[in-house]
């Protein structure tokens, strides 16, 4: 095995490949068709001499040799990428206009942005706190250079963890036994809405909606008060309320897929590259498959 034919062009487009889930999701992410995504993924495979994915119509699986390889290689590129930033003599500028729901700032943001900043004080960040609803279409019409969501679709953007939702209530009222339930909600499109209601549907719940915002300020407010339960990103949900699952008659919820989002007008922006890059570094675990 020759390890000086690993390279880096490789490495990346398998990494994308098994983190967006197949070859089509992928192209785009990489600026490449296709067929170049797989004929970099045979390449990498002949100088391995192993077989890495199994692809399927529907999904990719890693071989065990595509699992073990899955590690070193996200060690290369990140290695690569700050080998990069250590001979980059160059000082960053420019304007960042930064997208993400209230729910993950505080949590997800706040440790990328410590160490973003003081590295690199030449760059103006405007901050855009919207549901990943409303994020998702100003980034692909280029309104925002990147942005932290919940997708709803592979094609949007590099996942980067599971976040797991959760039904939350006052433990001053058990309107958990009410029937039907009071909820509140986000707008119509927002998945955690979508989620609730299908959670609720197969558990034979019956429900009202007695409050609707797209803040998270206001469904705890909500909450709190006594007017209704609701479903928050576990990261988000204080812990002064109480978690509630099967044993208040409330069944499991699908986690959200958070993922970074880049757009293509930011394609030239050194300063999008590097917040890019660290998000993914910061924030990507590691995924079984």
């Amino acid at each position: 095995m020759n390890l000086q034919n690993l390279q880096i062009d490789w490495l990346k487009c398998f990494v994308a490949v098994v983190d967006t889930g197949s070859l089509s999701n992928a192209a785009p992410e990489l600026y490449r068709s296709q067929s170049a995504v797989s004929m970099q993924l045979k390449k990498l495979e002949g100088a391995l001499k192993c077989q890495l994915l199994v692809r399927t119509h529907r999904q990719i699986q890693l071989t065990s040799e595509g699992q073990l390889l899955l590690g070193y290689a996200r060690r290369i590129l990140d290695l690569h990428h700050e080998t990069q930033m250590a001979f980059n003599g160059e000082e960053l500028t420019g304007r960042i206009r930064l997208g993400v729901p209230d729910d993950y700032a505080a949590k997800y943001l706040t440790p990328v942005l410590k160490r973003f900043a003081p590295r690199y004080s030449g760059v103006e960040i405007e901050f855009i706190c919207e549901q990943s609803t409303s994020l998702i279409p100003r980034i692909e019409n280029g309104e925002i250079d990147l942005a932290l969501i919940s997708r709803d679709n592979p094609r949007q953007g590099t996942l980067l963890f599971h976040e797991p939702m959760v039904w939350v209530g006052s433990p001053q009222f058990e309107l958990w036994r009410e029937d039907p339930i009071p909820i509140a909600v986000y707008e119509s499109t927002s998945l955690a809405k979508k989620s609730a209601i299908n959670s609720l549907a197969l558990q034979g719940r019956r429900y009202r909606v007695v409050y609707n915002s797209s803040s998270l300020i206001g469904q705890i407010a909500a909450v709190e008060s006594g007017l209704a339960v609701a479903v928050f990103t576990q990261c988000s949900a204080p812990q002064h309320l109480e978690i509630l699952g099967a044993e208040h008659g409330l069944g499991p919820l699908a986690p959200m897929e958070a993922s970074v989002y880049r757009s293509r007008t930011s394609l030239n922006s050194k300063a999008v590259d590097h917040l890019y890059e660290l998000l993914i570094k910061t924030l990507r675990q590691s995924i079984t498959y």
